[in-house]
């Protein structure tokens, strides 16, 4: 059929302004070296979004050598022309995008890669990187001033890096906004176990070395993620409320620990179950190693990671950070106290839950025990600094925050509250500001007062 003249001038008019929509499009550009947090700005990547990585990895603890091939899984949220990676020290000898060998620099910790075609938006691409060395832990303020990420031990590696060490053993987007599933595939000498996240896949032996494999299926921020090596005896089986659970402690420590680890971690995971709401993960447990140079435990995902047990409330406080940190994890790092406040109130909840000590008790000893003009005091809850993100004021009034709330609002409301948050944010990030909204939500009270005299300001509150 012949078109009209109008109808032909019409067609030609519409492709006309196709060709110049084609012709504007913006060119391919390179991703942000950094997510976007103050605090740490070079950390995560931008231009992308990590959905799942996959580490092969191989240790030696007698050369302290790690050998690795990570192959991580993004979605492009941009025309890419490159992307960055965050990886320290160790050396890089391929890189490789969707099968393809690509260009990278590097500028100290960031790694740039070119691939040879730019990435569409929305695609979904494979970056492999095959690299080596002999990782070293990071040191300073930031983690009440001791060592911490690739920590060597005398028989193999205690791996726990809060808040910035994932990249020193893995190229990664460095940052709790960039939470992925993983699978971990651990090579060590013979006679040692590999302990990481999620469920244990597979473990033999060929020839001298040990293979073990470890799957999380639930999303994780990178510094949640281990590859703890050693000897360790293990116990595995369910909590009482059918849970999985895998501990594994160092011989070393058989008969210097005063708590039973198993039967503590059974107990707090399916109490916080009631409280905090469904256990997120496939798996709870432990890993308790010989490192006194750690001198920190972390809540490791799915498995806490203990430098030494001392007693029962460092348990059921990592166990709490499944939930607040793990599960629901911080959009930035100033948003810290929704971690540590929350799993500092989970002990005072445990010791009322025991019978030992109300929480009104545990607020007022912790009130208390300060004076007016302690440099306690001085520390912003909501937004401490980096040096100084692990104060103890993060913590301790962090805690004291969600009693005064609790006594605000009530009983029933504060315990609606608690489950309500690890459900709407689950496997996701959120901030102090949408913590504040769910309370006003779900107690039908305006709470600004509250939250400024306990999280925005410095100074001791008038009770």
């Amino acid at each position: 059929m012949a078109l009209s003249r109008s109808a032909r001038l019409g067609t030609l008019a519409t492709a006309a302004a196709s060709f110049l929509v084609i012709a504007a499009a913006p060119a391919p550009t390179a991703g942000a070296p950094g997510i976007g947090d103050p605090y740490f700005p070079q950390l995560g990547n931008g231009g992308f979004d990590a959905r799942h990585y996959d580490l092969d990895i191989a240790y030696d603890p007698g050369t302290g050598r790690l050998d690795g091939r990570t192959t991580l899984t993004a979605r492009a949220t941009q025309d890419l022309s490159s992307f960055d990676l965050d990886l320290q020290q160790l050396e890089i000898t391929k890189v490789e995008v969707d099968g393809r060998r690509a260009q990278f620099t590097r500028d100290g910790d960031e790694v740039t890669v070119t691939p040879r075609r730019a990435l569409a938006e929305g695609r979904e691409f494979t970056v492999s990187v095959t690299y080596g060395g002999i990782p070293e832990p990071l040191g300073g303020p930031i983690v009440f001033g001791s060592k911490y990420g690739w920590m060597k031990t005398a028989d193999g590696v205690f791996v726990a890096c809060e808040p910035n060490a994932a990249s020193t053993w893995f190229p990664s987007s460095d940052h709790p906004a960039d939470k992925a599933t993983y699978d971990i595939r651990i090579k060590s000498p013979q006679g040692l176990t590999g302990v990481s996240n999620g469920r244990l896949v597979s473990t033999y032996d060929r020839g001298d070395s040990t293979y073990t494999h470890w799957r999380e299926s639930r999303p994780m921020a990178t510094y949640l993620a281990t590859a703890t090596i050693g000897k360790f005896d293990v116990q595995t089986g369910r909590t009482p409320g059918g849970t999985p659970i895998y501990v594994a402690i160092d011989p070393v420590l058989k008969n210097s620990n005063n708590v039973d680890v198993y039967a503590v971690t059974a107990a707090a995971t399916d109490y916080w179950s009631q409280v905090f709401g469904p256990y997120p993960f496939e798996e709870t447990g432990a890993i308790v190693d010989d490192m006194p140079e750690a001198g920190f435990s972390l809540e490791v995902q799915s498995k806490p990671a203990y430098s030494a047990v001392r007693n029962e409330t460092t348990i059921v406080h990592e166990l709490a950070h499944q939930w607040f940190g793990d599960s629901v994890s911080v959009d930035r790092w100033k948003d810290i106290w929704l971690n540590e406040g929350f799993a500092t109130y989970a002990q005072w909840l445990w010791a009322e839950h025991q019978g030992t000590r109300s929480a009104h008790d545990s607020f007022l000893a912790a009130y208390n025990a300060r004076p007016a003009d302690a440099a306690f005091w001085q520390i912003k809850v909501a937004d401490p600094q980096r040096d100084t993100m692990f104060a103890s004021a993060v913590y301790q009034r962090g805690a004291m925050t969600l009693q005064a709330l609790r006594e605000r609002i009530g009983d029933k409301a504060f315990f609606r509250l608690l489950p309500a948050w690890t459900r709407l944010h689950r496997y996701g990030n959120a901030d102090t500001a949408d913590f504040v909204r769910l309370a006003e939500r779900i107690s039908g009270q305006q709470l600004d007062d509250l939250f400024d005299t306990w999280l925005f300001t410095t100074g001791k509150p008038t009770l």
